[in-house]
């Protein structure tokens, strides 16, 4: 995969955790002699398990609308620490507790940390991808056990 592309897609992903409002975002580059089995982590936190569950569900979202899904994903149901892997780079969605515990940044210190602007800046020249936009289907919701609306005079 074409460096652009691979900073593009982990760009996407950072957009999606802004919008659904995780904090610490934090990226790592990895080392080509490091150990280390992909190029980025993206890292990020949430204050609940709902809220780290939407944040992973909407990182694969977005991706998946620019024909991109994950090799593997883990620790969904549980919501504290969602590991969604594309192989070029893998997103950590942790709860505060989960991400101050296992601290990857410390284990990764020799990853070079870049900042979200570095990687969502468009670079020159290249074009930016938009993704689809997905129209949601709306059905009209059954009223049950309520009394009938009335008609205003």
């Amino acid at each position: 995969m074409k460096k652009n592309e691979l900073k593009q897609q982990v760009a996407a992903a950072i957009q999606a955790c802004l919008d659904k409002k995780a904090e610490e975002i934090s990226i790592l580059e990895m080392e080509k002699g490091s150990g280390a089995f992909t190029d980025y982590f993206l890292l990020c936190s949430g204050t609940n398990p709902r809220q780290v569950q939407a944040i992973a569900d909407e990182v694969e979202l977005r991706l998946k609308t620019t024909g991109v899904r994950p090799a593997h994903v883990e620790g969904y149901r549980q919501g504290e620490w969602i590991l969604v892997d594309y192989v070029d780079f893998v997103v950590h969605v942790f709860s505060e507790k989960a991400r101050k515990f296992y601290d990857l940044e410390r284990l990764w210190k020799t990853a070079k940390r870049l900042e979200p602007s570095e990687l969502t800046r468009k670079t020159k020249g290249a074009k930016a991808k938009t993704a689809p936009k997905i129209k949601a289907k709306t059905t009209p919701r059954k009223r049950t056990g309520a009394a009938p609306r009335r008609k205003k005079a």
